[in-house]
């Protein structure tokens, strides 16, 4: 086809196969479907982020295994797929949103630090010499308008949801998220709905350990992040929602 061997377009980022494909895109998008999974809502009550962290060995600490970081006291970010890529983003949004902080004397939106991360993640697709990133991002938080959920692939492609979750098993958490999603929500029935999705599609049983909650109240815009003893609260009984 075309007199060029498909493999051609294999071996760069800034080649484009004959059906418009960047390979090296939907490889990194692979990444993603073969990491933990991690959901997120977004009620007027506020944002609830909920992941879950592969524990390979009994000899890992799980305490150095983040997946779970904080961006700004009004935003966090959890990732999936190349969890060493996503501390590099991380650090580049923190440092965005300081920046903005000292440029205008008022705390970044959540919109302000995601289309940042994007347009990043973005230039990495374009260039020789460097690869995509091999991590997808749901970056949330509450600012003056209220709680915001976005997702971030690795082509730098930015949505905004008011419910989603990333990595392996993503279309059957969604399905979940999809019939159990409420904008009544209250943060803690956001956090177990989130659970809830988490338990019925991991083949690994749930235990404080081997998950992350996090979540940002509309009230007081401050991240929270649960240590293990209150994660095993939401660990112990499914919703009845």
């Amino acid at each position: 086809m075309y007199g060029v061997s498909p493999q051609a377009y294999d071996r760069a980022i800034t080649v484009f196969s004959p059906d418009g494909r960047l390979f090296q895109v939907e490889y990194a998008k692979e990444a993603v479907k073969r990491g933990a999974t991690a959901a997120g809502i977004a009620t007027k009550d506020g944002l609830a982020l909920v992941a879950f962290k592969s524990i390979h060995s009994s000899l890992v600490v799980p305490g150095s295994l983040k997946k779970i970081f904080e961006v700004d006291n009004h935003i966090c970010v959890t990732a999936s797929g190349l969890i060493a890529d996503a501390r590099r983003l991380v650090y580049i949004a923190r440092v965005d949103a300081q920046r903005h902080r000292l440029t205008y004397s008022e705390p970044p939106t959540v919109d302000n630090i995601a289309r940042s991360v994007c347009d990043l993640m973005q230039v990495y697709t374009q260039y020789g010499g460097i690869r995509p990133f091999g991590v997808s991002l749901l970056i949330g938080g509450v600012d003056e308008e209220g709680a915001k959920l976005f997702e971030a692939e690795p082509s730098g492609a930015m949505t905004a949801y008011k419910a989603d979750s990333i990595g392996a098993n993503k279309k059957e958490v969604d399905e979940f998220l999809e019939e159990k999603y409420d904008e009544k929500l209250s943060l803690d029935e956001s956090i177990r709905v989130c659970v809830d999705a988490l338990r019925a599609t991991q083949e690994e049983k749930l235990i404080p350990e081997n998950m992350e909650i996090s979540y940002v109240p509309a009230k007081t815009r401050k991240v929270a992040m649960l240590p293990d003893k209150q994660v095993g609260k939401y660990l112990t009984k499914p919703s009845s929602k």
